[in-house]
């Protein structure tokens, strides 16, 4: 087979031939006349959906925030994927795997935003993230704006440069329950002084799951000509927006969360004119690439998660992006306003559902996070994580659209029993 043969053939060859997708295919077009937000409660077709993932009896999982894994359709596309490249050896390596790997961003860019020279696959997010904080053209005094609430080991990264090259990052705090997006805005705003040169925002802030109006916080900090870089951490495919609408600068993603691509995938969007003012974090194999290749040099790497994206993307275009976020949503809601209103009970997520989707977080007065957690795993079968940072008490709760009502009224059972001291 010539390389052209081949790689076309990598490239389309997926599962969506396969009797399991075909299977799940069916089973979407029979809903298919069902709105999403009328769907999002129809437990039959979720009930179908819930057989393509492979379930640990042990526990209610409630932590998909950290690693959504993957349904089975999924799973076995990249195992032939892993078994396909063990088969082609040196010769995939030295002959297709940049351009599948170019042709699987691309197919991202045209999926959730950007442009295929704006749109690389990393890590994770937070590579992606370090990639342009560690190689931003900073000078000394220099100045970035960051939240508290932000996830810690990118707040460290600009610590890093910060002693390296003696710019001064600003750190503000972020509402748990705002009244209005201008106020979200308005922290953001008056940090800003002639120095700032980088805001970093959490698109979805991922111990709460709080949304921040980041369109607008982007328009106001282009009008005071300061950047924006976006941690979308949790949002790709878990609710529907593009990202050249948001107006940002930067965005990063890790794809092994609500996408659910096997580990080792994250994606990097950088606005084009901004691509060659970054250093790489590595040297790519041909330098001054006029692209996005020019940041995304990683060395030799498992590339079956690369075409696994293409797996992934296939699982999500059947269920679609307004089915999963109504659903997400909807589950979210479904424990929270349950419990919200409780005495003693402290729901750290806004209750108005424009700012949140799939993840919220919940406390108990007096009850440490990490105590709750174990508590809710020894006596109630469920697993979570507890969240003690940045003014954050309790524990974060993720279901996945696997995740039944039943499910989550054992989880408010929970809540209600600890509460009121009987737990």
């Amino acid at each position: 087979m010539n390389k052209r043969a081949f790689l076309k053939s990598l490239v389309f060859t997926s599962f969506a031939s396969s009797a399991s997708f075909q299977a799940l295919s069916k089973t979407i077009e029979a809903y298919a006349h069902i709105p999403p937000a009328m769907l999002a409660k129809d437990e039959n077709f979720w009930a179908e959906i819930r057989t393509g993932y492979k379930l640990k009896p042990d526990y209610i999982n409630l932590e998909n925030g950290y690693y959504c894994f993957i349904p089975q359709e999924t799973l076995e596309g990249y195992i032939d994927w892993i078994r396909e490249i063990n088969y082609q050896g040196s010769w995939y390596f030295r002959t297709v795997q940049w351009d599948n790997k170019d042709k699987a961003a691309a197919r991202l860019a045209a999926k959730f935003g950007g442009t295929e020279d704006e749109v690389a696959i990393t890590r994770n997010a937070t590579e992606s993230l370090d990639i342009i904080i560690s190689g931003y053209p900073w000078e000394k005094g220099d100045e970035a704006i960051f939240a508290h609430q932000d996830y810690g080991s990118i707040k460290n990264m600009f610590e890093l440069v910060s002693r390296r090259y003696g710019m001064v990052n600003k750190i503000v705090d972020i509402p748990l329950h705002p009244q209005s997006d201008e106020e979200i805005v308005k922290i953001y705003e008056e940090a800003i002084t002639p120095n700032t040169k980088l805001i970093m925002v959490s698109h979805m802030i991922n111990i709460t799951g709080q949304i921040l109006p980041v369109k607008k916080i982007c328009d106001m900090a282009h009008s005071k000509g300061v950047e924006v870089m976006l941690d979308g951490a949790h949002c790709i495919a878990h609710f529907d927006f593009k990202i050249d609408d948001l107006g940002c600068d930067y965005y990063a993603c890790s794809l092994h969360k609500w996408l659910s691509v096997p580990l080792g995938a994250g994606l990097l969007y950088v606005k084009k004119d901004k691509i060659n003012k970054i250093w790489p974090l590595m040297a790519p194999y041909e330098l001054d690439h006029p692209n996005i290749k020019n940041l995304n040099h990683t060395g030799t790497h498992p590339v079956a998660t690369d075409l696994a994206v293409n797996n992934a993307i296939d699982y999500f275009e059947k269920i679609g992006a307004k089915r999963k976020e109504e659903r997400l949503r909807y589950l979210q809601l479904y424990w929270s306003d349950q419990v919200r209103d409780i005495p003693g009970v402290l729901l750290n997520t806004p209750a108005d559902p424009s700012r949140s989707c799939g993840i919220a977080n919940v406390g108990i007065k007096g009850l440490e996070p990490n105590d709750m957690a174990n508590i809710l795993l020894d006596k109630y079968g469920i697993y979570t994580v507890g969240i003690n940072y940045a003014g954050v008490y309790g524990c974060r709760i993720t279901p996945n659209i696997y995740t039944t009502p039943a499910e989550l009224d054992v989880f408010v059972k929970a809540i209600k029993e600890m509460a009121s001291g009987t737990s």
